[in-house]
């Protein structure tokens, strides 16, 4: 196990069969190698269950023979059944989040760029003395990407269920208006990153500084309850959180917006509220 051989070895000590015929608790030994955990949970996972069907029919043989076959023992058999992916297959949890990220990621470069590309080249002073207002410079500015953003979002849906066979069972009206609440508090997220930055170097890092903790805090890889509670609260605010439950319940699970209105009006006020930010940096950047 030191040499990474072997996962888990399984000792049975002396005197085990003497303790189970003389009806004395018999004891075994496993041990796993925890280095990968996920390994080692699936194996102490099976280890339980064989040592207690084992141990089922010990006890089953043991009474049968004090009451000579006439008696019989009670026992509960635990049969599993996973409900939305009946198979456990990680493609069907994985491909609906890959499209929340997808979105995001480029929904995010695209507008983080989008000011402050006007500072870099000096058109932004050309921008300012046009007729052209403030509204009408944001909406020609997040409109094509949200465009984008949709394009990529159908992409990568028609890829997944025809490629890779995800089931999807909820409603594609469902999904394009969550899509486009969605693509409002990414976008507004990006074009506020593009008012506080001076060059495309520093977007684009501020873009990364606030996508990758929020595919770390989404529940992406890591499931939200396992991680310590000050995080869990802080992950109320990151706009992919919801957006996976949303995805992944409308593949999966068939809901609509009856089950999934919480999440598609937390989605919305985060974007509303980001936009208005962005509007407002935006107008002290012309000013």
């Amino acid at each position: 196990m030191d040499r990474g051989d072997i996962g888990a070895a399984f000792q049975i000590d002396k005197g085990f069969e003497e303790d189970l015929l003389a009806g004395r608790p018999a004891q075994v030994q496993l041990i796993v190698d925890g280095a990968d955990s996920n390994t080692a949970g699936i194996v102490l996972g099976y280890s339980s269950t064989i040592a207690g069907r084992f141990s089922t029919e010990i006890e089953s043989s043991r009474v049968a023979r004090m009451t000579g076959g006439a008696g019989k023992t009670g026992r509960v058999v635990l049969q599993t059944r996973a409900w939305f992916n009946e198979n456990l297959e990680s493609r069907n949890f994985y491909v609906p989040g890959v499209i929340a990220i997808i979105v995001m990621l480029i929904t995010l470069m695209l507008t983080s760029m989008a000011v402050v590309r006007e500072k870099e080249i000096g058109t932004m002073e050309q921008i300012m003395v046009s007729p052209i207002t403030p509204l009408e410079f944001i909406l020609g500015k997040t409109v094509p990407f949200a465009l984008i953003g949709f394009a990529d979002a159908v992409l990568i849906t028609v890829l997944g269920v025809f490629w890779f066979g995800v089931p999807i069972r909820g409603s594609l009206l469902v999904l394009l208006v969550a899509t486009g609440i969605y693509l409002v508090t990414t976008l507004a997220t990006g074009l506020f990153i593009s008012t506080i930055s001076q060059t495309q170097q520093q977007a684009m890092m501020s873009t990364f500084f606030f996508y990758l903790p929020a595919v770390l805090l989404s529940g992406f890889m890591f499931p939200i309850a396992n991680m310590p509670r000050a995080i869990q609260w802080l992950t109320y605010l990151n706009p992919l959180r919801y957006f996976l439950v949303i995805i992944r319940g409308v593949f999966l699970k068939g809901v609509g917006p009856g089950i999934l209105w919480p999440q598609m009006l937390a989605l919305g006020v985060m974007g509303v509220v980001t936009l208005w930010l962005a509007a407002k940096r935006f107008h002290k950047t012309l000013t």
